[in-house]
């Protein structure tokens, strides 16, 4: 009875966890629609987005039942999000201006790529049983889970000091939290560490960005209203990448 409980529980969980981690994916939508109508990345970095894409590939490689079983939860949301990051890359690299920057991103995704490859045939070739692929794919996917939620540190030091939130958005920071959250949870029922560990330290992450997005969201507003009113020069003319 207990079994079938925390099993509903989890399911129950898991699901909003998906719907969480697709927010998550499409907050950085209005930020492309920014870019896009500019026709340029200005200081946004490709680095969250670099992040994201290798973290939910590895993250789908867990959860196929071959890896680790019932698991379906987790390979659906993590491939959807795997698509998702790479149309974002895609529009990086149309609406960068910079030549080496562009090559630098389709560098690294192709790395990113061929190393998920690599570890998906030597786990499945090399490795018989499913829990002894679990433990070798969810230490690696506790690693660039962590990644994916430090990779906005570089972010936060631009914020820091530039005194200005204007290139950290907040949907993509509380997305980031709530997701952590989510998924930390889910990650008890029954225990998994290797889903717990790095989304616990995600949320961590996570409310350090809304720390720093509430005690400089006023100035920024300063900044901006100076700026449209008064002609000044922005940031994306004055921070040194």
């Amino acid at each position: 009875m207990v079994t079938g409980t925390v099993k509903i529980v989890r399911t129950v969980v898991g699901i909003i966890g998906n719907v969480i981690s697709l927010v998550l994916f499409l907050s950085p939508v209005p930020t492309f629609v920014k870019i896009w109508k500019k026709g340029s990345v200005e200081q946004y970095s490709p680095i969250p987005y670099l992040a994201t894409l290798i973290n939910c590939m590895i993250w789908t490689l867990y959860g196929l039942p071959l890896v680790h079983p019932d698991s379906t939860l987790v390979w659906t949301i993590n491939g959807t999000g795997t698509a998702i990051e790479l149309v974002y890359i895609i529009l990086f690299i149309i609406y960068s201006s910079n030549k080496k920057n562009r090559l630098k991103v389709v560098v690294v995704v192709l790395i990113e790529i061929i190393f998920i490859a690599i570890v998906a045939v030597v786990i499945l070739t090399w490795v018989h049983t499913t829990k002894g692929r679990s433990t070798i794919v969810g230490i690696i996917a506790i690693v660039f889970n962590v990644m994916m939620y430090a990779a906005p540190l570089s972010v936060m030091k631009l914020v820091i000091t530039t005194k200005s939130v204007e290139y950290m958005p907040f949907f993509l920071s509380f997305a980031s939290f709530a997701n952590g959250v989510a998924w930390t949870i889910y990650a008890f029922l029954p225990l998994d560490p290797y889903i717990g560990a790095p989304n616990g330290l995600g949320s961590l992450f996570s409310v350090a960005q809304l720390i720093l997005y509430a005690i400089y969201y006023k100035n920024t507003k300063q900044i901006l209203a100076a700026r449209e009113g008064k002609g000044e020069v922005g940031l994306s003319n004055v921070v040194v990448d």
